[in-house]
């Protein structure tokens, strides 16, 4: 469903609700006008009673972790569990993490840990709990929360085109309508026209609502004014999506942060929740993209797409220790309940599961 500021008698006709340009709006994208739930259409009774579709069957950790754990993880094993007598080749146990996407310096701290353990377990035990502690402590009931009463709680979405970055939105979007939850998105991929329709489809699907300018908006403008319908309307959720940038293009790497201010601008005190959304398939290049987007917005977690796609799955690893950011969901496959929270001791049972 979408849902559109109303104009008032004494706006122009070109108000942000209808997707204003930059020049249109004062500093930072805010416009001049207190929320009011007055200022706001009410949707048509058919979309208060719009129900999300029933989430599909969950995927299976085990099923998604099935390529890493017979590609790299297979062959850890067979270097590493030889009997009392016989030492591994730790070089080609470095070897075997790099061709993982641990990296190369991680992959040696790994292996000089291991070997100082002299776990008596083995050497495949010590292996696995050095890749273990590598993951970042986090909260197990971890969900996106509101800073204050009368505030939601806040997404923002960020990462590059093709990691699957909308379809994630919708799967959240699915999860927590699931759970009772009220849910707008926020439509501020307005450089890429498909970007909004795409979206609308997953608002119609999950039962959410859907806050849109004209394609080539501000995009801070659409943010600035999903927030406004959500105080207004006592929404619990705002997950804005943002445009498929880039790392390295820097103007759009500062467009985004210029969102993030917006974020806190109009809800002072807010802890936005900032989700990278990484296709695991990419590797080390994405743990680049990480570090980039880090820089600009602050990441609060990851979202890891694909794994199931790949057989090297040690980018998991990878990316905790180098940002010291967890991964919050993992996607094991297509379908809208194959987005899974991520438990890390689960995860690297799974993986190591013979």
């Amino acid at each position: 469903m979408f849902w559109r500021r109303k104009p008032r008698d004494d706006e122009p006709s070109s108000e942000v609700g209808e997707g204003a340009r930059e020049d249109q709006l004062p500093a930072e994208a805010t416009p001049d006008w207190e929320p009011d739930p007055a200022d706001f259409d009410d949707p048509p009774a058919s979309a208060d009673m719009a129900q999300p579709e029933p989430p599909a069957t969950p995927g299976s950790l085990d099923a998604g972790v099935a390529r890493s754990r017979g590609g790299f993880v297979a062959r850890l094993r067979g270097l590493l569990a030889g009997g009392p007598g016989e030492g591994p080749s730790w070089e080609e146990v470095e070897e075997t993490l790099i061709g993982g996407d641990v990296g190369a310096s991680l992959a040696i701290e790994i292996v000089e840990r291991a070997r100082a353990r002299r776990d008596p377990a083995g050497s495949l035990a010590a292996v696995r709990a050095e890749l273990a502690a590598l993951l970042v402590p986090r909260d197990p009931a971890w969900r996106p929360r509101a800073a204050a009463a009368g505030q939601p709680a806040v997404v923002l979405i960020v990462g590059v085109n093709g990691t699957g970055k909308t379809t994630t939105i919708g799967k959240l979007a699915s999860r927590y309508r699931a759970e009772g939850a009220s849910v707008i998105l926020a439509a501020a991929d307005t450089f890429r026209a498909a970007a909004i329709e795409q979206l609308g489809i997953w608002a119609a699907r999950s039962g959410s609502t859907m806050i849109a300018h004209a394609p080539g908006a501000d995009p801070g403008a659409v943010v600035y004014d999903a927030l406004d319908a959500a105080v207004a309307r006592g929404v619990d959720l705002v997950i804005a999506d943002t445009a498929g940038r880039l790392h390295t293009k820097v103007n759009l790497m500062d467009e985004l942060a210029k969102v993030r201010r917006i974020i806190d601008k109009r809800l002072p005190g807010a802890r936005p929740e900032v989700l990278f959304v990484l296709d695991a398939t990419t590797g080390q290049n994405g743990l680049a993209q990480a570090r980039a987007f880090t820089e600009a917005t602050g990441l609060t977690g990851i979202v890891l797409t694909k794994l199931d796609s790949t057989a090297k799955g040690g980018i998991v690893f990878a990316i905790e220790a180098a940002l010291g950011v967890p991964v919050r969901f993992i996607g094991v496959g297509e379908q809208v309940g194959d987005l899974l929270p991520f438990d890390p001791d689960a995860f690297v049972a799974a993986l190591f599961a013979e």
